[in-house]
């Protein structure tokens, strides 16, 4: 049985194959293709079956996380949508919450909203905050306004009622009328996307799961097609932002619950390999070709968030707690209007790329600083499939900031690196230590292409005295693919208090979104003894405005006086104290149905050659302030277990180059992570 995992980057498509369990993982890269990329993904298939003799048969699964909806949210270029609501609300994602994300910068503009409001249309309905109907849905009206969207070519509309997280049935009857009669136009309904309160996040993430739609189940529809034609029997899953597996029918349904879905693969694997090494607390560390993603593990559990911004529009559904800075190795630098050295957000990304890599790119990047200064191979990547012009990389970085600032070639490059060295352990510390979190017991856990090569300045500027790097960590987002399960989750908004009768009303949805999980679970083949279920519960005090979620077993049910303990136990961890004699709101219970399946199992890592067998080469390489110094350059890829680099060093596989400096040794354990410590 054959398993690939496949992640789509903004630079590079990383595949990760496994064929038999617990034996050893391959690993492959390829250019990505933005344009469309689906190309990319049958490039590296199609290499991957010939090269290592595959028959496209025995592929028994297929995993991957894209960024395909959140590209298309962040460049705008989504369908044109239309929005349909209850009459006197079609403002309601214009005015928001009236907050300015930047309250000091006069400058930063809101985003307007995805849908124009000469495409935001309003119908005679109705439904009580209770669930009682005030006034039926006016399907004659909802018709004509369909009409004339489609005839200002809307190509996708998002059904958004007041209360309908309440009483959906005018917004299933909208949905029907709809689909009756314009079966080709994509319809998103807000009580199937979020059937929660709170009308602007739920009306957001409705329009922006349709905004993103058609062209999402295109994206789904041609890559199915694709591996059909390779011989592959197997339907491609998408990892979706909770860190779960999507399959084709509930992605192209629900697209906008994949805005993390590379990103949340990554967490996934992390918390796995380093939870094996014997770490299970520690920041992740995921440096890619545009932006650098960072998250807390404890405990070997990832942390998860109900809420975040996409490009400034709020999307409210599970998913993986990250924090995303615009800083990768195609990171461009430039010097601003008052003399100061900026390195990003603005990427060069795929097309053209870093200057070294001869696509045509002329800005100075991350990447090309680091070629400058020997850290990255100056003559080829990828095991010598990508060849580098280092001339090339010099030229743009004096040319564009050395010459500017005045200062010599290797100051201006290391400059580059420190700076984005800076904001990286900015991002870390946002996730660390402002949020109550020492950071002194955490193992920074660093992967994709650049995170080993930036993780020991990293650490050292944030403080992190224990690094940890996976194997073949520049693919670590598709080994993560290849170690989550199928998930879906299922939401009810309740409202209630958590006396005795509200907490039988709890038990009781519980209950059916359970049912509802298990029936999904059937319809996607999963065999019972497969299915799992998570439960959540949200609450807050009375007087308070947001919730706390709250885990609660299934079997059984925990009474109402236990809830409420456990309640008050997470108020005090998140906020410092609590409050026993407050009322409680049950604001919504949340279902996690899981359907487990085969796994890559790490296997322990045999053979392989000693520190001496493994010498490459010796390289000059700049190291700030010790300026230039004969560094030994070893294969990381073919050391054996225990064996011990003292810094500096640098040691280069196929996806990343790992940078040791003084003081820090590395140690490579018996799953073939390099453990790094340092003396600072």
């Amino acid at each position: 049985m054959v398993r690939i995992g496949i992640d789509v980057g903004g630079t590079f498509t990383d595949f990760t194959v496994s064929e038999a369990d617990g034996g050893e993982l391959s690993y492959f890269k390829t250019p990505s293709t933005p344009h469309d990329p689906s190309e990319a993904i049958l490039t590296g298939i199609r290499t991957i079956l010939e090269t290592r003799g595959i028959a496209a048969g025995k592929v028994a699964y297929l995993g991957h996380g894209t960024t395909v909806a959140t590209n298309m949210i962040i460049e705008g270029k989504g369908v044109t949508t239309g929005l349909i609501t209850t009459r006197g609300f079609r403002d309601v994602l214009a005015i928001g919450r009236q907050t300015r994300p930047y309250l000091y910068d006069f400058h930063k503009e809101k985003p307007e909203p995805v849908v124009e409001r000469c495409h935001r249309l309003e119908v005679s309905e109705r439904v009580t905050a209770s669930g009682d109907v005030l006034q039926p849905l006016d399907l004659e009206e909802l018709g004509r306004g369909v009409e004339s969207l489609l005839a200002d070519g809307v190509q996708a509309i998002a059904i958004s009622f007041l209360h309908s997280y309440r009483a959906p049935e005018h917004e299933k009857e909208a949905e029907h009328y709809i689909r009756e009669r314009w079966p080709d136009l994509y319809v998103t309904r807000s009580s199937a996307v979020l059937p929660e309160f709170r009308e602007f996040e739920r009306t957001s993430t409705a329009v922006l799961n349709a905004c993103v739609g058609p062209k999402m189940a295109h994206y789904l529809d041609h890559l199915c097609a694709d591996t059909r034609e390779l011989g592959i029997g197997v339907e491609p899953m998408t990892i979706h932002s909770n860190g779960g597996l999507l399959p084709v029918a509930a992605a192209r349904r629900f697209p906008v619950a994949t805005c993390l879905s590379g990103p949340a693969a990554g967490v996934i694997g992390a918390a796995i390999v380093s939870s094996l090494a014997g770490m299970p607390d520690i920041v992740t560390f995921d440096v890619g070709g545009t932006s650098t993603d960072v998250s807390l593990v404890s405990g070997g559990q990832p942390r998860f968030t109900r809420s975040r911004d996409v490009a400034g529009h709020p999307v409210r559904l599970p998913m993986v707690d990250i924090t995303v800075i615009g800083a990768g190795g195609g990171s461009i630098a430039h010097v601003d209007a008052s003399g100061g050295l900026k390195v990003g957000p603005r990427s060069a990304g795929a097309v053209p790329g870093p200057a070294a890599y001869g696509k045509g790119g002329q800005n100075p990047t991350l990447t090309d600083a680091n070629i400058v200064l020997n850290r990255l191979n100056p003559v080829s990547l990828l095991d010598g499939r990508l060849p580098v012009d280092r001339d090339a990389a010099c030229r743009t970085v004096e040319r564009n900031v050395a010459d500017r600032l005045g200062i010599p070639l290797d100051e201006a490059a290391y400059g580059i690196i420190r700076i984005t060295a800076a904001n990286m352990a900015r991002a870390i510390r946002a996730v660390t230590v402002e949020q109550g979190h020492d950071i002194r017991k955490l193992a920074l856990f660093a992967f994709g292409g650049g995170g080993p090569l930036h993780a020991t300045e990293v650490a050292r500027e944030a403080e992190i005295r224990r690094i940890i790097i996976p194997r073949e960590p520049g693919t670590m987002c598709a080994r993560g693919t290849l170690m989550s399960d199928i998930s879906l989750d299922f939401t009810r908004t309740l409202l209630e208090r958590a006396d005795d009768d509200g907490w039988a009303v709890t038990i009781a949805s519980l209950e059916t979104l359970v049912r509802r999980g298990d029936a999904w679970l059937q319809t996607e083949g999963i065999a019972a003894s497969a299915r799992v279920f998570n439960a959540t519960v949200n609450a807050y005090y009375v007087g308070q405005n947001h919730e706390i979620p709250v885990s609660v077993d299934l079997s059984p049910i925990p009474s109402g006086t236990a809830f409420r303990e456990a309640f008050h136990h997470a108020h005090r961890a998140a906020y410092g104290t609590c409050f026993p004699n407050r009322p409680v709101v049950i604001v919504s219970v949340a279902v996690q149905a899981v359907g487990t399946i085969a796994k890559e199992s790490p296997a322990l890592l045999t053979g392989g050659k000693t520190l001496t067998e493994a010498f490459k080469e010796r390289r000059e390489v700049y190291l700030g302030l010790a300026g230039w110094q004969a560094l030994n350059v070893y294969r990381r890829d073919v050391l054996a277990a225990g064996e011990v680099i003292i810094g500096p060093a640098i040691l280069e596989e196929m996806s990343s180059t790992t940078v040791l400096l003084s003081g820090q040794t590395g140690r490579i354990d018996r799953y073939g992570n390099i453990i790094i410590d340092d003396e600072f």
